[in-house]
C-alpha cells in the first residue's frame, strides 16, 4: 500500500482523550454492525473465565484472512483504540477494504476480565502514579498470549485458558495470513517484533514513527536473548528462546520456572504460515531513550546495578508478603500475580546476572539510552508488583475489619509505593504521549504489514 495513502488514513484518527472500557468497546461494535449490517458481523468466539462474551468483528470478504486482537495483556489498551478506529474505517471505506483484499477478524478485547481490573486509570489522569496504582497484569499462566499448548524438552503445557481456546479455534478455522497481536510498552520508545526478516518494512516503519515525532526505543531489549534485525526491530521471540536462555544461564530446570505455554504466532504455524507483527508503543518517554552516545558507565555495570536494584525492591515485597500471607483469606487476582513474581524473580535475575557477567558484548561502555534503561526505567516497572500488593491488601482489609497486621503492612507498603512514585515523577522527567499518535503508529504499521503479508 502506498505510504502517502497510509499517512492520509492515519491522519483521520481522532484525538482520543482516554481509553474505552470493555462495555464501551462492545457498545461501539454493536452500533457499527447495526449501521453496516451487510459488511460487519459480530461473532461470539468464546467466553472469559468469568463468563463475559469475547467478540470478533468480521469485516469484508477478501480471500486473505487477517487476525488482529487487542488486550492480550490487559494493561495495554492502545491496540483496542486502534481497532476501534480501524473497524469503523474498514466498514465505511469501500476502497480501503477492497484494495487490501482481506477478510478482517478484529477482537477489540481478548481479556475482558483482566481489562476491567485496569479501568481505574483508563480515564486518567495519565501519570506514572495513577497508572501504577490501578495497574493489573496477570501471571504468565493466566495471560492469553502465553497459554497456547507447547511441548519443548521438559516443558509441557496443555491447559489453555478459555480465552486462549477461543483464539485457538479461530486460528484453526480461518488460517490467517497476517496476525497482529496488539501490545504496548509502558515507558521508552517505539519498537517492533516480526516473525521473519522483512527489510522492505523497516524504512516505512521508521518514516511512520518520524511522522508522529515519536522516538525509537534504543535502550536495552526486553530480554537479553532477543535477535535484532535493525534498530528497534527484533525477531519475534517466544517460550522456546526463554527456555534455552534459562537452561544456559541457570542450574534449574526451566520448566520449574516457566508455568505458561507458547504464543499465538507459534501456535498458528500448525495450520498456516502467517506473517506476524507486534508494535510496542509507550505511554511515557524521556529523550534519553534515543541517545546512543557513550555514557560514563560500562554496560555490564549498568545491568548489574539494575539487577541489584530489582533485588532490593522485590526483597522488600517478599518481606511484606510473608508477614500477611497467612492472613489472606479473600480470593484475589492480584495475589496470583504477586506470588508468581516472588516465585520466579530470583531465578530470572540470577540468569540475567550470569549473562551480564559472561557475555562479551556487555564489556563495552553503555550508551546513554542503555544506562537510562537499566538504572531508571527498571525502577518504573518495579512499581507494578508493589501497586498490586497494595490493592490486594485493600481488598483483604475491607473484608477483615481492621486486622492489625494487615493494617500495619498495608500502611508500610502504601508509604513505600507513594515514595517511589514521587521520586520517579522527578527523576524520569517524562512526557505523556497522546493516544492519537500511538494509535496512528499501530494503525500505520498494521496497514504496512498487511500489504507485505499479501505479497508473500
Amino acid at each position: 500500500m502506498d505510504f502517502n495513502a497510509i499517512l492520509k488514513i492515519i491522519s483521520d484518527v481522532p484525538d482520543y482523550q482516554d481509553f474505552l472500557t470493555v462495555d464501551e468497546l462492545k457498545t461501539s461494535s454493536k452500533r457499527l454492525a447495526s449501521r453496516h449490517p451487510d459488511i460487519v458481523d459480530i461473532l461470539t468466539i468464546g467466553h472469559s473465565r468469568q463468563g463475559d462474551s469475547i467478540e470478533a468483528l468480521k469485516i469484508g470478504k477478501g480471500a486473505r484472512k487477517a487476525l488482529l486482537f487487542a488486550l492480550p495483556h490487559p494493561n495495554e489498551p492502545i491496540g483496542s483504540m486502534m481497532l476501534e478506529y480501524l473497524s469503523r474505517r474498514l466498514a465505511e471505506d469501500d476502497s480501503l477494504r477492497e484494495s487490501l483484499g482481506y477478510t478482517w477478524y478484529l477482537i477489540k478485547c481478548i481479556d475482558p476480565d483482566g481489562t476491567r481490573l485496569n479501568k481505574g486509570w483508563f480515564k486518567g489522569p495519565f501519570s506514572i502514579e495513577n497508572y501504577a496504582r490501578y495497574h493489573y497484569r496477570p501471571p504468565s499462566f493466566q495471560q492469553i498470549e502465553w497459554t497456547f499448548p507447547v511441548d519443548y524438552q521438559t516443558l509441557h503445557f496443555h491447559d489453555p485458558l478459555p480465552e486462549t481456546k477461543a483464539l485457538m479455534a479461530l486460528i484453526e478455522q480461518i488460517r490467517p495470513g497476517f496476525i497482529f497481536s496488539l501490545h504496548n510498552s509502558g515507558f521508552g520508545g517505539v519498537y517492533f517484533y516480526v516473525t521473519e526478516d522483512a527489510p522492505s518494512l523497516y524504512k516505512p516503519f521508521y518514516r511512520l514513527i518520524e511522522s508522529q515525532d515519536l522516538p525509537l526505543h534504543l535502550g536495552e531489549p526486553e530480554m537479553p536473548y532477543i535477535s535484532l534485525y535493525a534498530n528497534a526491530i527484533f525477531n519475534m521471540t517466544g517460550v522456546t528462546e526463554e527456555y534455552d536462555f534459562l537452561k544456559q544461564q541457570t542450574s534449574i530446570d526451566p520448566a520449574e520456572i516457566i508455568k505458561g505455554g507458547t504464543d499465538s504466532f507459534d501456535y498458528a504455524k500448525r495450520y498456516c504460515n502467517p506473517f506476524g507483527l507486534v508494535c510496542e508503543v509507550p505511554y511515557f518517554y524521556n529523550p534519553a531513550i534515543t541517545n546512543t552516545s557513550q555514557s560514563d558507565i560500562v554496560r555490564r555495570d549498568a545491568i548489574l546495578q539494575g539487577v541489584e536494584q530489582d533485588k532490593e525492591y522485590l526483597s522488600f515485597l517478599w518481606e511484606q508478603y510473608n508477614k500477611v500471607k497467612d492472613a489472606l483469606t479473600v480470593p484475589s487476582p492480584f495475589r496470583d500475580s504477586i506470588e508468581e513474581t516472588l516465585r520466579t524473580y530470583q531465578q530470572h535475575l540470577a540468569a540475567e546476572e550470569n549473562w551480564a557477567q559472561t557475555d562479551p558484548k556487555t564489556v563495552e561502555m553503555a550508551t546513554v539510552a542503555e544506562k537510562f534503561d537499566n538504572l531508571v526505567i527498571r525502577r518504573f516497572y518495579s512499581l507494578f508488583p508493589l501497586g498490586m500488593f497494595v490493592r490486594m491488601l485493600d481488598i483483604q482489609i475491607a473484608a477483615a475489619h481492621g486486622s492489625s497486621i494487615l493494617a500495619s503492612v498495608g500502611k508500610k507498603a502504601r508509604s513505600a509505593f507513594e515514595a517511589r512514585c514521587s521520586e520517579l515523577e522527578v527523576i524520569l522527567d517524562y512526557t505523556v504521549i497522546p493516544i492519537q499518535k500511538l494509535v496512528r503508529v499501530q494503525l500505520g504499521s498494521a496497514l504496512l504489514a498487511a500489504g507485505y503479508a499479501s505479497e508473500q
